[in-house]
This record gives C-alpha cells, sequence and structure tokens, in this order.
C-alpha cells in the first residue's frame, strides 16, 4: 500500500493554485464590473446630467476664452425656463450636428430691437445694460428687429464684433437653401426649447470660472 502521506505535498500545492486561479479570477471579473459602472455611470452622466464641451472660437470672448473646457447641466431646464442672460448650448438651427453657446437676450414673445449698439426689449426706452461685453460694439449693430416666437429664445455672443448668433442665421438659411424667401428663413433665427442642450455652469480649463450669474440687466 502507497503511504499516502507522500502525496499530500502535492494535493496542498495543486489546491493553493486552484484557490490562487480563483482569486486571480475574481479579481478581474472585479475590474470588468467596475470598468462596466464606471462606463454606465460616464454614458448616463454625459447623456443627461452633464455636458463637457470644448469651446472651439472666441465668440463668447471674454467670458468663455477660445479652447476654454466646460461643464454645463443638461437638467437646468427640465423644471424652469431659461432666463435672459443665461449662457446656454443648443443645436445650431442651420445645422443641428453643431452645438454653439451663446447668451440668452430674447425670451418667447419678446421684440429685440438692436439700434446703435443697444439692444431694446419690448420697445423700451433704454437699452440692456451689458457689462459682460468687453469692448466697444461697432460691427452689425444697427438695424435689427425680432419678434420672438414662442418656445423660443434669441441669442447673441458676448464678443459682438465676431459671433456668428442671431443676427446672422436666417440669412445662412437662405445660403444653404433651408429657405427660398426671407420670411421663411426668419424661424432660423431663433434657438428652440428642444433644441437646448443645456446650461453653462462653470469653465474648468483653462482656468476656473463659473458662468451664472455673470449678467446684472439694471433695465429689466
Amino acid at each position: 500500500m502507497r503511504d499516502s502521506r507522500k502525496k499530500e505535498p502535492q494535493t496542498l500545492r495543486r489546491k493553493r493554485e486552484m484557490e490562487k486561479k480563483n482569486e486571480t479570477r475574481r479579481e478581474v471579473l472585479s475590474w470588468i464590473r467596475m470598468f462596466i459602472i464606471v462606463v454606465v455611470v460616464v454614458f448616463v452622466a454625459t447623456r443627461f446630467i452633464i455636458i463637457n464641451a470644448t469651446v472651439p472660437s472666441g465668440s463668447m470672448e471674454t467670458t468663455i476664452m477660445t479652447k476654454d473646457r466646460l461643464i454645463g447641466f443638461r437638467f437646468s431646464y427640465w423644471f424652469d425656463e431659461p432666463e435672459r442672460g443665461d449662457i446656454i448650448l443648443f443645436s445650431y438651427p442651420v445645422d443641428e450636428s453643431q452645438t454653439y453657446i451663446k447668451r440668452v437676450i430674447g425670451l418667447p414673445g419678446e421684440t429685440v430691437e438692436i439700434r446703435d449698439g443697444g439692444i431694446y426689449i419690448d420697445g423700451s426706452d433704454t437699452p440692456l445694460e451689458e457689462d459682460y461685453l468687453s469692448e466697444e460694439w461697432y460691427w452689425e449693430n444697427d438695424g435689427y428687429y425680432f419678434e420672438v416666437p414662442e418656445d423660443c429664445y434669441f441669442v447673441l455672443g458676448d464678443n459682438r464684433n465676431n459671433s456668428l448668433d442671431s443676427r446672422f442665421w436666417a440669412e445662412k438659411a437662405l445660403e444653404s437653401g433651408l429657405a427660398d424667401t426671407q420670411e421663411d428663413a426668419l424661424q432660423y433665427s431663433f434657438v428652440k426649447k428642444d433644441k437646448i442642450k443645456g446650461k453653462a455652469i462653470f469653465t474648468y480649463y483653462k482656468s476656473f470660472k463659473l458662468l451664472i450669474h455673470t449678467a446684472d440687466y439694471q433695465t429689466d
């Protein structure tokens, strides 16, 4: 009869090897689960909660600089309406594959007149006090009048001398063939509520800067 005690070391080695394999397998599965959880959380966060965007142009300078990275909240307007002065991210009306960022100036049902570098809401005698503008507004600053449709918003960039905003979108719609007449093209001058992706909250690169409450309209 063979001495079973001679087999014990080999049996123990196999047992330890199996335990080690099982431990490695558990660790790998744990990392896989963690990876899946992270992917799901990131997907849900970016799809329904936040917008992480890089600003490609200087149309919002100096409030937001070119190449700044910012965070916006998608849920900001689930229960509230956009307010004048909010900085929003939205689908560009003339090409909805592009995301634009501008400041809300005109609200649904209002009239917006641009005259001599001033903005007059609903026929006001005094223009909006826009202390976020970093320089004198001299380009395309006169002769505009808009009636903002319901559920739509009129938006402008803070860098008025270099911003493709609501002033020009009707002309762009005509140029691109989206509209045949000036009257038809006017609808592209505004951002529809359901095309707003979110409200810009802060920049985190190249510097940190809060983007809420950056406008104080004394005439409102």
